[in-house]
């Protein structure tokens, strides 16, 4: 099991978003709302399975839900907006949940 943070797309912090009816975010198709309802609800076990094939939809969820500023950080990875900025200068995205950009997470991997 890897220790780094999967790095949250921009499109799965809409879907996030939208689910908690937060500003930003936008419906995803059924599919996805329904594993988003599913991640949600699971219990441990299946939690963990669902997060080993769907680490990003997981994490993104688990930010929202158990972070005090996780809808405002992927509200700021929806939009691409600082303070999410790496510090090789990427301002893009995506970021993980350390505000690394997808190269330097793998790099660190």
């Amino acid at each position: 099991m890897s220790t780094t943070s999967p790095t949250i797309p921009k499109e799965t912090a809409r879907h996030v978003l939208w689910m908690f009816d937060r500003q930003g975010g936008y419906r995803p198709g059924s599919c996805t709302e329904y594993l988003m309802r599913a991640i949600q609800s699971a219990d441990v076990l299946h939690a963990a399975k669902l997060r080993q094939v769907f680490p990003e939809l997981s994490a993104a969820i688990d930010l929202a839900r158990y972070d005090d500023n996780g809808l405002a950080k992927l509200q700021a990875i929806a939009t691409g907006q600082a303070p999410l900025g790496c510090k090789c200068g990427n301002t893009a995205g995506p970021f993980d949940l350390q505000g690394r950009c997808e190269t330097c997470t793998e790099a660190a991997a």
